[in-house]
Parts: C-alpha cells; structure tokens; sequence
C-alpha cells in the first residue's frame, strides 16, 4: 500500500529572478536537481517565488515542513558592509529580500533546512558569520572551486568528526559539483564547520543545536542527486522534516513504493 502524498512533508524551494528587459515581466525559476532530490527522497516540493514582504510569505511557510535553499548569483556586498566587487554577480534584489526573510523563519521556527551553494553562504551570513567576496584574492593559494568558463568542475571534500555530516557520509573524501568564487570565512554563532576542502576551506556548517536540523553545504548536491551518495543529505533532510510534522518518514515512503 503506498503512502499517500497528503501524509508526506511539504518542503518549500527558493526560486530565482530574472528580469527580461523593461516593459516585461521577470521569471521565477528553479533547476529540476532540487524538486527532483526531494521527490525521490520521499518529500513533496512546493516552489516559493520570491515574495519580499513577510505578512504575504509567512502564511505560506507556516504550511511547509522544511526548507531548501538553492544556488544562485551572490548577495549584494553593500549589505554586508563590503565594496562592490568586478566579480561579483549581484542576485536580483527582490530575490535576495526573500531569501534573508526564508533564513529569519527558518531560524525562528527550527524549521528543517538545507542550503546549496549560494544557500549556505546566505545562512552563514544571516545568522551572523561573514563570507570571503571572491576566493582567488581573499585566499589567493586556495585550490580552484569553479571552471571560469561555466564547465563543471569537481574537487574533493572531507567531513569533519563528530558532526550530522560526519555521521551521513562517514570517514574519508568525497568528489563534489563545486561552482563558488565566494566561501565562508567566519562561521556564524551557534553554528560548526562540518565538512572541509583539501586547501581548509569551510564547504559545510550545521547548526550546534541538536533539535533543529540546518545544514548547509557549499557543493551542489542536487547536480548528482541521483546518486546515493549525495541522497544521504536530502534523505536525512527530508526524514527530519517529516518527523518535526508527525508525517511519514521519507523511508517508509521508499519502503511503501519499493512493495
């Protein structure tokens, strides 16, 4: 007997903006590797557009069991105190209001919550750490995490002992979708670096807090999503998200479709 959808947890996806030029309306979007890595991990995506205002977004969250953050252009320097930067791509201004509203409930709620790329830099910075504005000049020795030319590239990560993603990936290296010219440079307060790249780059935190599932990983996960490997994540994800609501959890949800 398969579990009905109704009993599985609804988790909310950020979208991009685009602008398409004056005299048209912007796009919200979202690449598939984040709906498809929560469905497969037993959970229901709900796509989020960017809503800037919090009375209009919240009655919507207040719905949702969990929350993933997705990749994107940068955060505005400006509103981390820092210069504007050549290299840096500016999200759309409407996105990011959303995006610092989404990281505030979550927060305040213990909502489950997992960010990709952008979406562990911008948990970083909105609970408090600080980020490096572009890694070839901040930490000029570092190893490359990005193919200038828009191809992917991968490079090895190790997860930290006695961490959630210790726990998830066990010991030793794993080969990720890396796509970053920004990093963490201060973690934020209450939470702990959890996984690290060969030249000591941060590329994981998680929260301190036992009771509140937040993890945010700076490769994209949802690139090979596909494989059990980088499903540990949306599976631990979902099932916390699952189990915070009183629904099924995402493995009885697998179980339930395997009979």
């Amino acid at each position: 007997m398969k579990v009905k959808d109704k009993e599985r947890p609804l988790i909310g996806i950020n979208t991009d903006f685009r602008s398409l030029g004056r005299g048209t309306s912007g796009v919200s979007q979202v690449h598939s590797g984040y709906y498809d890595c929560v469905l497969t991990a037993g959970g229901i995506p709900i796509l989020i557009p960017p809503i800037s205002k919090d009375y209009e977004l919240f009655p919507l969250l207040d719905k949702l069991d969990g929350l993933v953050l997705t990749g994107g252009d940068d955060l505005d320097p400006r509103r981390m105190g820092l210069p504007p930067h050549r290299s840096v791509k500016v999200m759309a201004e409407r996105r990011e209001a959303c995006d610092r509203l989404l990281c505030k409930y979550a927060a305040d709620h213990k909502l489950p919550v997992v960010g990709i790329g952008l979406g562990l830099q911008e948990m970083n910075v909105c609970y408090g750490g600080n980020n490096y504005l572009h890694l070839p000049e901040d930490l000029p020795k570092s190893l490359p995490h990005y193919d200038p030319h828009g191809a992917e590239h991968r490079h090895i990560v190790e997860m930290l002992p006695h961490t959630k993603m210790f726990e998830l990936y066990g010991e030793g290296e794993i080969c990720v979708v890396s796509a970053h010219h920004q990093g963490v440079r201060r973690v934020a307060p209450g939470f702990r670096p959890s996984a690290v790249a060969p030249d000591g780059l941060i590329e994981a935190i998680e929260s301190k807090d036992a009771s509140w599932f937040a993890i945010g990983v700076q490769w994209h996960a949802e690139n090979q999503g596909h494989l059990s490997l980088d499903m540990q994540l949306f599976e631990a994800f979902v099932e916390a998200a699952a189990r915070r609501s009183g629904k099924t959890a995402a493995s009885k949800i697998m179980l339930a479709k395997a009979g």
